[in-house]
């Protein structure tokens, strides 16, 4: 994940920040007056455009190295100090970009590049609070939301140790025992409700700053950040769902049967939804963790990365540096010295962290840096590759102005990392030393499902996230009813219930932490349909030949050197510019992901015949 410590302002506010912000009362900062009423708009000059524009270039570079310290400080050191000062800088940024915002409508007409023009509206997908209290309750309110969450911890009442949630996502994926897994679900389900008014609250000044700058809500904001309209960005999620619908319909009903075979049906039952606890992650969100149930009888390797990996006691460093290699390995340069200087990669043993993994750029040019508390398994394995790609992408587009200096959209910056770990095959694996046998051909079943049960599980729950924030931010949803539509819609779009019936004044929403660090969630449903465009034009500039899921682009210097072209641009263009500059296509679609798993798909297919017609009888 990529915290937008950027340059880029216009969405760092408007739509969400990943820093870890915490709660504290507004300190005293520099006086800052209400906004200005700005001038009739398109009335300035094409010269003062210029200007205007230079000028609040310079001040966002200003303050974006402060803003991203003080949070990467609150984030690594989580006290009331550090959540304060990081609350005073997101009051600045605040500030600073809904200003910025509201003297951009002054510009307009004849006169304006495209360049010019781009950037003004960039700067426009923010929201501004003109009064100085209501921004400062929204930078505390942050700070606030993020900061609880990341203290959060299940105290069990059975005089057990206090649990935070790292411990928890390991009974989950782990145990195989249900009243287990059970508790650790409830148990750190049962913390979000404590910050559920705060919560409520904040979407209150959110939509007030949205609409100060003319969107209906802040849904309505977020969705406008998309080069089309927000109306036909909801349409967009919902036309590429649809296309993928089937897939995952085929992969959920495999699993039901498989976890009915593992628990009974006691607890699994034959049709509707399937208790949310039992699919091997918190938010049963991705469930390759429960792959061993769902192992097919053949087809599937033997190797265990995560037992080779722990076999050779991998650093975290050593873990960052496989990534590492392989973008080198694409023509890119080495990380800065810096970023191993000043990244954080092992969780320490003195003091509590935001362990989330994130990606920073903290000066716009060298200072990249790493926050993630690295495990020598698979999953990080892969995680550390997607969490390169963030800063890999920073490094590339710092030469862009300021306000250039972002992915083509928010889905593209999730997608580079995870392209690069569709590189990460058993061949792959061969070539670098940490598979010593030749890859087998016929365990490819095993692979693909491994890799379904992350790319595809997702799909549903990367849509579902916003769809039911767009609709709180409406104010279709409201607190009370914050779990019943957040169940509606997993049970409709995932086929997945709450385990345990819902009490009153919950927050289910807000156990994951997108919700509560207002971090917008499409990104990484888009994100997950674009690497798989750009996994199969990078192959094909590669020379590959035979099925997509066997591609590694690893070692290609020509695919390397057509992604770089590509990263280089930021949000310089219209993403779909950016789309076309790698694939050839400039729209999202979901046909390079069902290329992929075609034959998972056929498979599963006909296991479900088979399976139905067992557990019926």
């Amino acid at each position: 994940m990529k915290p937008l410590a950027l340059a880029a302002l216009l969405l760092a506010l408007g739509a969400g920040s990943a820093h870890a912000q915490t709660d504290r009362k507004a300190r005293a900062k520099p006086a800052s007056k209400a906004a200005p009423k700005p001038a009739a708009e398109g009335k300035a000059t094409a010269l003062e455009a210029k200007r205007f524009l230079a000028q609040t270039e310079a001040k966002f570079d200003r303050l974006n190295a402060d803003q991203a310290r003080a949070e990467w400080v609150a984030a690594n050191f989580i006290t009331d100090d550090t959540e304060a000062i990081a609350a005073w800088f997101g009051d600045l940024q605040l500030d600073a970009a809904g200003q910025a915002a509201l003297a951009a409508r002054r510009y307009k007409g004849p006169g304006l590049s495209n360049t010019e023009a781009r950037k003004l509206k960039l700067l426009q997908l923010t929201l501004m609070l003109s009064d100085p209290k209501e921004r400062a309750q929204y930078a505390a309110a942050r700070a606030a939301l993020t900061g609880a969450y990341g203290k959060a911890k299940y105290c069990p009442t059975d005089g057990r140790p206090c649990m935070a949630l790292g411990e928890l996502e390991k009974i989950l994926a782990n145990s195989r025992d249900p009243a287990k897994l059970l508790d650790a679900w409830t148990g750190w389900h049962a913390q979000s409700p404590a910050y559920r008014q705060r919560y409520a609250d904040f979407v209150q000044l959110s939509n007030k700053g949205a609409r100060e700058m003319g969107y209906a809500d802040t849904g309505a904001l977020w969705r406008s950040g998309y080069d089309m309209p927000p109306e036909e960005f909801a349409f967009e999620m919902e036309r590429l769902w649809l296309q993928v619908r089937p897939l995952y319909e085929a992969l959920h009903d495999y699993t039901r049967y498989k976890l009915r075979a593992a628990y009974g049906p006691d607890v699994v039952p034959l049709t509707g939804p399937v208790p949310a606890h039992l699919f091997g992650n918190m938010w049963s969100q991705t469930w390759d963790n429960i792959y061993p149930l769902l192992a097919p009888k053949s087809g599937a390797g033997s190797f265990d990365l995560t037992k080779a990996l722990q076999q050779r006691k991998t650093t975290p460093r050593q873990m960052t540096e496989y990534a590492e290699r392989f973008y080198t390995s694409l023509g890119m340069p080495k990380l800065p010295a810096t970023f191993w200087e000043r990244s954080l990669l092992a969780k320490p043993r003195d003091r509590e962290v935001v362990c989330h993994a994130s990606a920073w750029s903290i000066d716009a040019k060298d200072d990249v840096r790493i926050k993630m508390c690295i495990t020598p398994t698979a999953e990080d394995f892969t995680v550390i590759h997607h969490e390169l790609g963030h800063v890999y992408y920073f490094l590339a587009y710092q030469d862009q102005p300021t306000l250039f200096r972002n992915g083509a959209n928010d889905g593209f910056h999730e997608a580079i990392g995870d392209t690069i770990a569709l590189s990460v095959t058993p061949g792959y694996l061969k070539r670098i030393g940490l598979m010593k046998e030749d890859p087998d051909p016929r365990a490819d079943t095993g692979e693909l499902l491994r890799r379904a049960l992350s790319k595809v599980a997702v799909l549903p729950w990367a849509y579902m996230v916003d769809r039911w924030r767009w609709d709180v931010y409406a104010g279709k949803t409201q607190p009370a009813d914050y779990d019943r539509s957040w169940w509606q819609l997993r049970e409709e779009l995932m086929g997945i219930r709450r385990p345990v019936p819902a009490t009153p004044g919950g927050f289910d929403a807000g156990a994951k932490y997108h919700v509560p660090a207002d971090v917008p969630y499409a990104r990484y449903f888009l994100a997950n349909l674009l690497q798989f465009q750009f996994h199969r034009a990078l192959c094909r500039e590669a020379g590959h030949e035979g099925p997509l899921h066997q591609c590694s682009i690893y070692g290609n210097e020509k695919a390397g050197k057509k992604l770089q072209a590509m990263l280089e641009l930021g949000t310089s263009n219209p993403w779909p510019e950016a789309l076309k500059a790698i694939s050839g296509e400039d729209r999202i679609d979901a046909g390079a992901l069902l290329e992929y798993f075609a034959p998972l798909k056929a498979w599963l297919d006909e296991q479900n015949r088979v399976l139905v017609t067992q557990q019926k009888g």
